[in-house]
């Protein structure tokens, strides 16, 4: 049990108690808010979310994006994107590009994680395979390389008449892979994979550092092997980990437009190639409907948070966020 303070101290202490509460908002404390707090937030309201409002209010528009005259329309461009087949093939082909890439980077940079830091030997001290430093390096050059120079080198990899790839390969299984509907997209899925799985395997790699190597120790003197310990220590150790790069690797799934646009600029053979951010560029700078264009960037808007908050709920369900008591 704490003593009060009684006699001469006792209001001494009071009027030092009373003095640090006033304290708190000394002028060294307000200015530390407004450079930390204030301006930070005054820039992203001003720079994301006021973009935002303005471009919700001219989907509401029939804005030609040259000239101050437009009318307000209502719901009609919303209207219109219900019954639009072109961005319904976009919309599918960006969900199609949301389930894949970050499912495969995710699988890939997660082995070749495991394989650089805890792969090595078989039992005792958690050490990587060898030259694991080399493979580091190697797998995280392509992340570095611009996804615009990506694009140009594999859509000269993919040419159909000179490219590499149909070189090495025998002449029944050559193929114009971005000219035809089989093999574009998929084409297109390689290259996004190819430059991200550097990044998120150097993600996994700092994860896995953090779990005590007494315990992939203690599971490999009990018989575990290497899958059965990735699969019963590893990726529950960092789930969170995984749950935030499938949240990015999502978001520039529904964007992809810097790899799309590069590879095939005119959306691929019957749209096939054609994601929502291509369709919005071609709206808006092509056929001038800037009101209507705004309309597909707040449908974008949506699907990207719908898609976080799928990962967030399944992660929730099965067990990955801790839920407050």
């Amino acid at each position: 049990m704490t003593t009060p303070v009684t006699g001469a101290g006792a209001p001494a202490l009071r009027r030092g108690g009373r003095a640090r509460r006033k304290a708190r908002w000394t002028f060294d404390s307000i200015s530390f808010f407004l450079v930390f707090l204030g301006l930070p937030l005054a820039l992203f309201l001003l720079l994301v979310i006021w973009p935002f409002v303005q471009a919700v209010f001219y989907s509401f528009t029939n804005w030609g994006g040259f000239s101050q005259d437009f009318d307000i329309i209502g719901l009609a461009n919303y209207q219109r994107l219900v019954n639009d087949a072109t961005f319904k093939t976009a919309l599918g082909n960006n969900i199609k590009l949301a389930i894949v890439v970050p499912l495969v980077v995710i699988v890939i940079a997660m082995i070749f994680a495991t394989l650089v830091t805890v792969g090595g030997r078989g039992i005792g001290q958690t050490i990587g395979v060898k030259n694991s430093g080399f493979y580091r390096v190697v797998s995280f050059f392509p992340y570095v390389i611009p996804a615009v120079v990506s694009g140009v080198i594999f859509s000269k990899v993919f040419d159909p008449s000179n490219g590499l790839l149909n070189g090495l390969l025998p002449e029944g299984l050559r193929q114009n892979w971005l000219g035809q509907v089989s093999t574009a997209l998929p084409s297109s899925m390689f290259v996004i994979i190819w430059g991200a799985v550097g990044f998120y395997m150097l993600l996994f790699i700092a994860a896995i550092k953090a779990i005590p190597a007494e315990t992939f120790e203690a599971a490999r003197l009990d018989g575990a092997g290497r899958m059965r310990t990735m699969w019963s220590i590893t990726i529950p150790s960092i789930r969170e980990n995984i749950q935030t790069a499938w949240i990015y690797l999502g978001i520039a799934a529904l964007d992809a437009f810097v790899y799309m646009h590069v590879l095939n600029n005119s959306g691929g053979p019957d749209n096939s190639t054609l994601v929502m951010p291509q369709y919005l560029f071609r709206l808006a700078f092509s056929q001038n409907q800037f009101g209507y264009a705004s309309a597909v960037g707040v449908a974008m808007a949506v699907v990207t948070l719908v898609f976080a908050g799928l990962v967030f709920t399944i992660n929730r369900l099965t067990g990955g966020t801790t839920r407050s008591s």
